[in-house]
């Protein structure tokens, strides 16, 4: 496993998303045994970087995964654990009543990275911030970020962060290069700041993609692996794919040691 190491800290290229673990916008029990085999799957494999919010399934995501952590008796110092608040839970009272809540559902103590999940029209960017570093003040949370953040309230959010912000969870792959073009990824890499990329692996794109199809022929790897390895060679960029499938989060994990030459890289320029 390659890492990035900054602010004392070394995180794993690839983590674990949970979207969809516990259901969806709502909690759906039905998905709990499922769910809690994806998680145990994951753990044993060796993921340590787990990405949950109190959005996933009304908090049940961060429930379930607490549940399966909890089950391997794995010490609490060994992962690093992200949460993010909600948009409509943004006010200072708001905050820290959500992050309480959070850590209740989780069953631990504090949250690695704590996460604006997405800013809203009108945001009180500064009335957030002065919630979240006095939980970083108070132990609960050890480093803050944000999620879908243009480069604006990027910056102001960097401003207003009385520790160093850890990242910006955006959208990045191979057919999704938004951060590029709009100077996201660019300012992470000059700050020294992670950019974290969700939905890195676009299933129609590469299904269709016979660039990739072949490249992932000759290096005996699959197509899912190039697309994951292409993200994480980049400096400063890690991801957090999600699957159910223990063969598919296996081969996910092990993309991170996957070596592309510069004259493959070119090819998706």
């Amino acid at each position: 496993m390659r890492y990035e190491t900054l602010h004392n800290l070394r995180i794993p290229k690839i983590g674990f998303g949970t979207w969809t673990i516990g259901g969806e916008t709502i909690a759906n029990p039905a998905q709990d045994a499922r769910s809690l085999i994806a998680l145990r799957s994951a753990l044993a494999l060796g993921y340590t970087h787990f990405d949950t919010a109190e959005y996933y399934a009304a908090g049940h995501s961060e429930e379930l995964l607490g549940q399966a952590i909890r089950a391997t008796g794995l010490a609490r110092e060994a992962l690093f654990i992200t949460s993010k608040v909600s948009p409509e839970h943004l006010g200072y009272e708001d905050v820290l009543h959500s992050c309480g809540n959070s850590l209740r559902r989780l069953g631990m103590d504090y949250i690695d990275l704590y996460l604006i999940h997405w800013p809203e029209r009108g945001i009180n960017l500064p009335e957030a911030f002065r919630a979240l570093n006095k939980l970083v003040t108070d132990g609960k949370v050890g480093h803050l970020g944000v999620s879908n953040f243009n480069l604006k309230l990027f910056q102001q959010s960097v401003a207003l962060s009385e520790t160093p912000l850890l990242t910006n969870q955006v959208s990045y792959s191979l057919p999704d290069r938004t951060c590029v073009q709009n100077g996201v990824l660019d300012y992470c890499q000059e700050n020294d700041i992670l950019l974290t990329a969700y939905s890195p692996v676009k299933p129609r794109f590469i299904r269709g993609n016979k660039t990739l199809q072949a490249l992932a022929k000759s290096r005996g790897a699959t197509p899912q692996q190039i697309a994951l390895a292409w993200l994480v060679r980049q400096p400063r960029v890690i991801t957090i794919p999600m699957s159910f499938d223990p063969q598919h989060q296996a081969e996910n994990l092990a993309a991170a040691d996957l070596d592309l030459t510069e004259a493959e890289l070119v090819q998706f320029a």
